[in-house]
């Protein structure tokens, strides 16, 4: 693939149910092969490609057998706990066949809002990349609420994307994009290619959900562009019910390009440094300082004293020892109790004192701002 999809590196690929289960047929089998093959070439042209996937509700009703129209919120929950597992299935079996190994992932909206889970679930996620796996992420159905009754796929997937520092985050969708009113409704609604900023009037344009296995809708799309242009994400709605949806939307297939508002990383390190206070201080030596601003982690070898009382994900002030002087902020890879026992170690001797592996750094450079 050398055309549209040629310049993103990491790409976050979210499926809705209605692409994925026929309500009366089940799994979409055939669909699902082509998607594999489209992930398989993109990963061999150097592409990191993660899957965010709806369906385990849409896949539970069909093996149960349940009746059409809206669930009870513990019907959906036993839908989900059943579908879960076919789905799964359907993804290993479908990229085994591509020689790609799948790794899946359960969360809610609150595994990437809440710091602690935030961490975790990025440091799995960012394993199985590293291990050549494919990430198949999933909406917990089986816990959530909320979720289940607004329908927050789209937005979990915008969410995942910028958790991962994602390039592109690709919503393949029953529709080819946005139009300037539903084009079920309004002859005269219009196409548009490319959306610069999402004002109110680009919001006014979204519907509701057209599908009883689907929860979202363009409402829910454009809250995930949100979530993910103002990270630093493009977005990409575009028709994904064709063979090869990946393929052909790299060939010029018609969609909608949100534009992202500054670069990913960037975007992440503004709101670590702007945004949060700091829960406690590390004072580092003058070696550690000059290693941080060529662009290294944060080890718990630099680390001279650790000061306040916090819990791994908080924010710290970096401070230079000798002079106070604040020089970054990033966020605890440890809780404060540990952070103590290990200042000053190398990294061979931390197992020793912990009772287990040490993570990669005491701050990861990743969740890092320094000061120049």
């Amino acid at each position: 693939m050398n055309g549209r999809l040629s310049s993103y590196r990491r790409i976050v690929v979210k499926i809705g149910s209605a692409l994925l289960v026929d309500r009366k047929s089940g799994l979409k089998q055939d669909w699902l092969k082509s998607l594999a093959s489209d992930i398989a070439e993109l990963r061999r042209e150097g592409h990191e490609v993660l899957v965010v996937s709806s369906g385990a509700i849409a896949m539970g009703r069909t093996v149960l057998d349940m009746r059409s129209g809206s669930l009870k919120l513990e019907e959906s929950q036993a839908a989900a706990a059943v579908g879960q597992i076919a789905l799964a299935r359907a993804w290993a079996e479908a990229l085994d066949a591509e020689g790609i190994t799948t790794g899946q992932v359960l969360v809610t909206i609150d595994d990437t809002e809440a710091r602690r889970r935030y961490l975790n679930a990025r440091a799995t996620i960012g394993a199985l990349l590293r291990m050549g796996a494919v990430p198949v992420i999933n909406e917990n159905d089986t816990v959530a609420t909320s979720e289940i009754r607004y329908g927050d796929n789209d937005r979990l997937a915008a969410r995942v994307a910028t958790m991962m520092n994602a390039d592109l985050l690709v919503i393949l969708s029953d529709i080819d994009g946005l139009y300037t009113a539903s084009p079920a409704l309004d002859p005269e609604a219009k196409h548009l290619a490319k959306v610069a900023a999402i004002t109110p009037e680009i919001e006014a344009m979204a519907g509701g959900a057209a599908s009883e296995l689907s929860r979202g809708g363009m409402r829910t799309k454009i809250e995930a562009g949100k979530i993910a242009t103002h990270a630093g994400t493009a977005m990409i709605i575009t028709r994904g019910g064709v063979d090869h949806p990946l393929k052909a939307l790299d060939g010029g297939d018609r969609c909608t390009l949100f534009q992202p508002q500054s670069a990913p990383v960037s975007a992440w390190k503004s709101w670590i440094a702007g945004q949060l206070e700091p829960q406690g201080r590390v004072v580092v030596d003058e070696g550690a300082a000059k290693a941080l601003r060529s662009g290294k982690s944060l080890l718990a070898a630099g680390v001279r004293t650790v000061e306040g009382t916090f819990q791994r994900g908080d924010t710290l002030a970096i401070v230079l020892e000798g002079t106070g002087a604040e020089i970054g902020r990033g966020l605890a890879g440890y809780d404060s109790g540990e952070a103590i026992r290990i200042a000053g170690c190398k990294t061979s001797e931390i197992e020793a004192i912990l009772g287990y592996a040490p993570r990669a750094a005491m701050i990861h450079r990743d969740d890092m701002v320094v000061k120049p």
